[in-house]
C-alpha cells in the first residue's frame, strides 16, 4: 500500500534533487490535511495537498477529548471556587488540601465522587468524567510524579 508519504516522496523527485534547491513550507489546512509547498524560485510554487490527516494514530477522537480536558481545566482557574479577596484571588481549595497534606486523599475522594455518579446523576454527564480526568491529573501532581518546580510556579503567590 502506498502512503501519501510515499506520494509525495515521489511528487517532489527528492532523489534528483538537492534539498539546497527548494524551499518547503508545511501549513496546517484546517480540515484535518496539511499542506506542504515546494518553492523552487520566487515565481514558482508547487502546493502538495496530503491527505494524512495530523492525528492518523488516534482513532477514538482523543484529540478532540484532550481539547475539551484542556478547556475544563483551564475553565477552573476562574471559578467561584477561588478566594474572593483579591490577595487570594488564585487560591483553590485544592491548595489548601495541599497545605495540610490532605490533597491525595481528597482527589482520589473526588475521583470515586465523580466516577460513580457517572451515569445516574444528571444522566451520562460529561462534566462528570471530565472532573474525574481533572482529579486524575491532580492526583498525579499531589502524588509526586510531577512537581511544581517542573512549571516554575509555587502552590500559594
Amino acid at each position: 500500500m502506498v502512503n501519501s508519504w510515499s506520494l509525495l516522496y515521489d511528487e517532489l523527485k527528492m532523489d534528483e534533487y538537492p534539498y539546497s534547491d527548494y524551499q518547503f513550507s508545511l501549513t496546517d489546512g484546517g480540515d484535518g490535511t496539511l499542506n506542504l509547498s515546494k518553492i523552487s524560485s520566487p515565481h514558482s510554487v508547487d502546493k502538495i495537498v496530503m491527505n494524512e490527516t495530523k492525528n492518523h494514530l488516534w482513532k477514538y477522537n482523543e484529540d478532540k477529548i484532550l481539547k475539551d480536558i484542556q478547556d475544563y481545566v483551564t475553565s477552573t482557574y476562574g471559578s467561584h471556587y477561588c478566594g474572593h479577596n483579591q490577595v487570594y484571588k488564585d487560591t483553590q481549595t485544592i491548595d489548601l488540601m495541599a497545605a495540610k497534606d490532605l490533597a491525595t486523599h481528597f482527589c482520589q475522594a473526588n475521583i470515586l465522587k465523580y466516577g460513580s455518579r457517572y451515569g445516574d446523576k444528571d444522566g451520562r454527564n460529561k462534566r462528570d468524567l471530565l472532573k474525574v480526568i481533572h482529579y486524575a491529573m491532580l492526583l498525579l501532581h499531589f502524588d509526586g510524579h510531577y512537581s511544581r518546580q517542573d512549571n516554575g510556579l509555587t502552590e500559594f503567590r
